[in-house]
C-alpha cells in the first residue's frame, strides 16, 4: 500500500456550503494565519483556543467524519486544580464541530480518574470579521467598527462598516455548569464525579446583512438539509463497482466531495444544483470551473449542468462595464459577498474577466442537450445562448482578427484570463512574461467546438441556415487557426498569440487541450500525442502545464510546470476523441496512481510536476483546495474516456468504445442516465480485448459500439 500524502497537513477543514470552518489539528484557531470559521465570505471567528485552568489540552487524533463534521479527541497534561494536581492521562476530552448553516459545537469531558475532579474550561473566542481577500493574503486591515456585548449568557459580536453588516452569536446550552465571559473568554466551573461525563453545546449563529443563518442538529444527518441534499445527489448519481477497489473508492470518495460541493440555484421556483469550485477558499459561484466540472461529470450526474446554465445566464452580463470587466452577452468569472466587494472596493460581484467561459457555456449547452434530450431546456435557454454567441463575435474577438482574445480593462482585474490565470502563468520560450492581449490556443479550439455544437442546437430548432453560418464559420477559424498557430519545428501549436500577433512559442499543455475540441487535423495529432508524452512535458503522474526544458519551468508552482488533474483529464478525452486509446488510458495510470497517495484518494486541485520513480510520491502544491471540483470531476471523466460514451438522448442512444487497462480488469456501471432512460453495463477483460453487456435497462435506450 502506497504511503499516504496529506495535503495541507496539519490542517481540518469541514464545509457546508459556502460557510466552512478551517482550524489546526489541534481545533484550535490562529488569526495570524488562514484559518477561521467563514459565512459568506467573511471571517466570523479568527481565533480560538481551549484550555483547562489556562493549561493547553493534549491532542490524540482529529479527523473530518463527514464534510459538514469534524472530531477533535484530547486528554489533560498534569494538571494543577485547588484541590490537588491531576496526573495526565484523566481526562478524555471529545470536541464535535458541525456546520449546517450555522456551527454547532459539542465538548464533553469524562473522567476516568479514581475521584471526583473540578476544573476550569476556558474557550478564547475573537472575531476579526475580515474579508476572505485579505486572509488569504495575510494582509488584515479592519474597516468598520465591531461591538460586544454579553447578555442572559448569549454573547453577540457584530461588525458594521457603511451598509455591509456581519455577527456572530455564541450561545452556550445544554450545560450543567453555567457560562460566564470575561477578559475574552467563556469560562465554565466544570465538576466530574468518578466514572461521568460532563457535556455543554455551543451554538454559533452566523448574522449576514439581516440573514440569521442557525446550526442545525446534524447527529439526524439525514434530517437535515445537508443530509438530504448529500442522499439526493448520491441516490441519483451514476454508481461504479470493479475488483480494482483502489480505482472504485477514488470514484465514490469524488461522489462525496462532489455532494460537498454543491450550490442551490432557484430558477422561477425550480431548485437546481451546481458545483462551487473547491473548499475552502472556492465556496463560490465560479464560472470556468463550475462549467468545466459540469462537463466532466455528465456521464454521472448532468442536472449539475442545467443547475450551471440557469445560474450563469441569470449573471448574464447586459452591458459594458471596464470595472467588472463585463460585456453584454459574457458569462461571469466569479461571485463574492464579502465586505470589499459589497463596498465596490473590489469587482467580483460578479467580475467577468474570463475569455472561456462564455464560450464553454454553449459548449456545455449543447453537451447537456446530448445527455438530458431535454428541448425545453435549450428553448428556455435560446435568449442567453444567443447573446453568448454574439459576445464571441462583437467582444471575445474585440479587435476583429478572427480570434477571441483577452486584456483586462478593470483596475482590479486578472492580467490573465484563460484557466491559467496566475500572473506569472503566460511565459515566452526565453522565460520571460507575456503581456496581454493574448489570444490563447485552447481558447480557439473552444470557439470552434461552440461554433460546431450551436449548429447542432439551431438545427433541432429547424434553422437549418443559421446552423450552415456557423458551421461556415467554424471551418474560416479551422483553417485561419492551423495556418498561424501551427509550429512546424516543434510539431506543436504554440500557447498563443501575443500582442504583437506573434506567435508564443511555448510548450505547453494547453496544446493537448486542442485535441478536445477537434480542431486539430489528423495528421497533426499524432506529433501531438508523441510531444505530450516526451519527457519535458510527461513527469509520469501526468502532463505538466509548462515544459520543463522553459526557463521558467517550476514544479512546484501554480501553473509553470505543475500537474492539474483536471487539465489532464481533458487531455485524455481529446487522445481518445481522436483514436488515442492507449495514450489516453496512459493519462488515466498516472492520474489514478498519483490519487493512491493522497488521503483517501482524493484529488487535489493539482500537485507538482515532479518526475515519478518507483521511491517517491506525487508532492502536493501548498496550500490546494481539497476536496476541489475539477479535480473531482477528473476522475469521472477519466472513466467516461477510458470507456468512450457518448450519449445522443433525443435518439435514445448510446455509444461506448471501451479499452479497459491491464490495471483496471473489469467495471461495472449503474444508474447511468440518458434522457429519461436508465442503464446498467458492465465491462470486462478477455486477453487483449475489452468486452461489456447490458445488465440492466429502464426506459427506451439503444446501446451500440
Amino acid at each position: 500500500m502506497p504511503t499516504k500524502v496529506t495535503v495541507n497537513p496539519g490542517l481540518i477543514t469541514i464545509n457546508d456550503g459556502s460557510s466552512f470552518l478551517v482550524t489546526a489539528s489541534d481545533g484550535s484557531i490562529d488569526e495570524n494565519k488562514a484559518q477561521g470559521f467563514f459565512v459568506r465570505d467573511t471571517r466570523l471567528i479568527s481565533y480560538y483556543e481551549i484550555s483547562l485552568n489556562r493549561y493547553q489540552l493534549v491532542l490524540l487524533a482529529s479527523s473530518n467524519i463527514t464534510h459538514h463534521s469534524a472530531i477533535y479527541q484530547f486528554t489533560n497534561p498534569q494538571l494543577p486544580t485547588v484541590k490537588n494536581t491531576l496526573p495526565s492521562g484523566s481526562l478524555l476530552i471529545t470536541i464535535r464541530r458541525d456546520i449546517v448553516e450555522g456551527m454547532r459545537e459539542d465538548i464533553d469531558i469524562t473522567n476516568y480518574h479514581h475521584e471526583a475532579v473540578e476544573f476550569q474550561l476556558m474557550l478564547a473566542i475573537r472575531s476579526d470579521f475580515a474579508d476572505i481577500f485579505d486572509v488569504k493574503s495575510q494582509q488584515i486591515l479592519t474597516r468598520g467598527e465591531t461591538e460586544t456585548t454579553w447578555n442572559d449568557s448569549v454573547l453577540i459580536t457584530k461588525y458594521r462598516n457603511e451598509q455591509f453588516l456581519r455577527g456572530i452569536v455564541t450561545e452556550p446550552v445544554g450545560s450543567t455548569s453555567k457560562a460566564r465571559y470575561a477578559n475574552g473568554r467563556l469560562m465554565f466551573d466544570v465538576a466530574i464525579a468518578a466514572g461521568e461525563t460532563w457535556h455543554t453545546c455551543i451554538n454559533f449563529t452566523a448574522l449576514a446583512n439581516g440573514n440569521v443563518l442557525k446550526p442545525q442538529d446534524t447527529y439526524a444527518v439525514h434530517n437535515t438539509k445537508a443530509g438530504k441534499v448529500s442522499d439526493e445527489f448520491l441516490d441519483n448519481a451514476t454508481k461504479m463497482r470493479s475488483s480494482n477497489a483502489e480505482i472504485a473508492g477514488f470514484y465514490q470518495q469524488a461522489l462525496i466531495d462532489m455532494g460537498a460541493l454543491r450550490i442551490e440555484v432557484n430558477d422561477n421556483g425550480h431548485k437546481f444544483w451546481m458545483p462551487a469550485a473547491g473548499i475552502p477558499w472556492f465556496v463560490a459561484v465560479f464560472g470556468r470551473d463550475s462549467i468545466i466540472t459540469s462537463l466532466q461529470t455528465m456521464a454521472v450526474y448532468h442536472e449539475f449542468a442545467r443547475g450551471t446554465l440557469v445560474r450563469l445566464a441569470q449573471l448574464q452580463a447586459t452591458e459594458l462595464d471596464n470595472w467588472h470587466d463585463a460585456q453584454p452577452g459574457k458569462m461571469l468569472h466569479e461571485l463574492r459577498q464579502d465586505e470589499l466587494t459589497k463596498l465596490h472596493k473590489l469587482p467580483y460581484n460578479p467580475y467577468y474577466g474570463t475569455v472561456d467561459t462564455t464560450i464553454l457555456w454553449i459548449v456545455t449547452l449543447a453537451e447537456a442537450y446530448r445527455w438530458n434530450g431535454d428541448l425545453a431546456m435549450l428553448n428556455e435557454c435560446r435568449s442567453p445562448f444567443e447573446k453568448a454567441l454574439n459576445w464571441i463575435d462583437k467582444y471575445g474577438d474585440f479587435d476583429g482578427d478572427g480570434f477571441v482574445e483577452y486584456l483586462t480593462r478593470s483596475t482590479h482585474g486578472l492580467d490573465n484570463q484563460g484557466w491559467k490565470d496566475s500572473g506569472d502563468s503566460m511565459v515566452y520560450p526565453d522565460g520571460k512574461l507575456v503581456e496581454a492581449p493574448i489570444a490563447l490556443c485552447e481558447v480557439q479550439g473552444y470557439v470552434y467546438d461552440a461554433w460546431q455544437k450551436a449548429a447542432l442546437i439551431y438545427e433541432v430548432w429547424g434553422e437549418k441556415e443559421q446552423a450552415n453560418k456557423l458551421r461556415q464559420k467554424a471551418q474560416q477559424l479551422y483553417q485561419r487557426f492551423n495556418d498561424r498557430f501551427w509550429m512546424e519545428s516543434e510539431g506543436f501549436y504554440c500557447l498563443g498569440l501575443d500582442n504583437k500577433k506573434q506567435q508564443i512559442q511555448s510548450i505547453t499543455s494547453n496544446t493537448g487541450q486542442l485535441l478536445w475540441s477537434g480542431i486539430v487535423p489528423q495528421e497533426r495529432a499524432k506529433k501531438i500525442a508523441e510531444r505530450l508524452f516526451q519527457q519535458d512535458m510527461w513527469c509520469g503522474w501526468g502532463v505538466r502545464t509548462l515544459s520543463a526544458k522553459n526557463p521558467a519551468y517550476n514544479p512546484i508552482s501554480y501553473q509553470r510546470g505543475s500537474v492539474w488533474p483536471h487539465d489532464n483529464s481533458i487531455i485524455a478525452a481529446g487522445l481518445k476523441k481522436y483514436g488515442y486509446h492507449e495514450e489516453a488510458n496512459r493519462i488515466a495510470e498516472g492520474i489514478f496512481a498519483a490519487a493512491s497517495y493522497f488521503q483517501a484518494g482524493r484529488m487535489p486541485e493539482l500537485f507538482a510536476g515532479i518526475e515519478r520513480k518507483n521511491d517517491n510520491f506525487p508532492v502536493p502544491y501548498p496550500d490546494a483546495n481539497i476536496p476541489q471540483a475539477w479535480a473531482a470531476g477528473s476522475i469521472f471523466l477519466l472513466i467516461r474516456t477510458i470507456l468512450g460514451l457518448e450519449a445522443d438522448a433525443s435518439q435514445s442512444h448510446l455509444k461506448v468504445q471501451p479499452l479497459l487497462p491491464e490495471w483496471l480488469p473489469d467495471l461495472e456501471l449503474t444508474n447511468l442516465s440518458v434522457g429519461d432512460a436508465t442503464v446498467a453495463l458492465r465491462f470486462w477483460r478477455e486477453a487483449e480485448k475489452t468486452r461489456w453487456e447490458v445488465t440492466q435497462k429502464k426506459g427506451d435506450l439503444q446501446v451500440y459500439t
